[in-house]
């Protein structure tokens, strides 16, 4: 009988946020992947987690999944697990899910912290459709893709590191236009916690006066709030006009 694969989300700051779940699972499987085992084992050890740890991270993934395919056929259960958050959202995990897919092999993903979705909820920004792009590319293909983005007319999510954020925020400017409204969430979870809203020059002022620390999640109102006429629903009245 094959065995089962756990995608388990780790806390993004507060140890608190590790679900009752989360920690059984984690004792019960034979041996767990971890983006960075160093990282990880801080949290295991907080846990009284004692099991083997196997590096799993985007330099070795490719070279590394068979051998997991392999072992779920044989028989053992295994879970993986990032520095942070959900394995897969901007993480390593992908390219495991669709070989355990291919395979027709058993996943599970247990529900958990993921830095977006706290983010979105508390942007006060519309959150009944959104599009979530992670992390933009470096170079190459970067102001393509904003390109792109602007023309979704939703709610865009973006990671972004500190190093990068001023730069980022100037380019949403100049593709989203100076009135999109933005929220800057970072340090989620933990002791500095800090959201902030406004218009997108706002947020270039707010950045360039501090330096901010921690992963900051981005999200843009790239809604279209204007109707036209034609388009907007009849009031009674108008109902009683055509009965008419």
């Amino acid at each position: 009988m094959s065995g089962l694969l756990y995608f388990v989300p780790t806390p993004i700051g507060n140890l608190e946020d590790m679900t009752f779940r989360a920690v059984k699972i984690l004792k019960e499987v034979d041996y767990i992947l971890c983006e960075d085992t160093r990282t990880s084992g801080f949290l295991l050890k907080h846990y009284a987690i004692s099991k083997p740890l196997k590096s799993y991270h985007l330099h070795n993934e490719h070279q590394t999944t068979q051998k997991v395919i392999d072992d779920l056929k044989n028989g053992q259960n295994i879970a993986i697990i990032t520095d942070a958050g959900t394995p897969g959202i901007s993480d390593p995990g992908y390219l495991l899910a669709k070989a355990v897919s291919d395979e027709k092999l058993e996943m599970q993903c247990l529900p958990g912290a993921t830095a977006f979705v706290p983010a979105l909820v508390v942007s006060g920004l519309p959150n009944n459709e959104f599009l979530f792009a992670g992390f933009l590319p470096q170079k190459k293909g970067r102001q393509t893709k904003l390109k792109q983005l602007a023309e979704e007319k939703k709610t865009i999510i973006l990671y972004e590191s500190p190093h990068k954020i001023n730069t980022t925020l100037e380019q949403i400017r100049e593709f989203f236009g100076e009135e999109t409204k933005v929220s800057l969430s970072r340090e989620i979870s933990k002791k500095f916690e800090e959201t902030k809203r406004g218009t997108i020059n706002e947020l270039i002022d707010f950045s360039k006066s501090k330096t901010l620390k921690g992963e900051i999640v981005l999200i843009i109102n790239n809604v279209d709030t204007k109707e036209d006429e034609d388009e907007k629903p009849l009031s009674k009245n108008k109902y009683k006009n055509l009965e008419k």
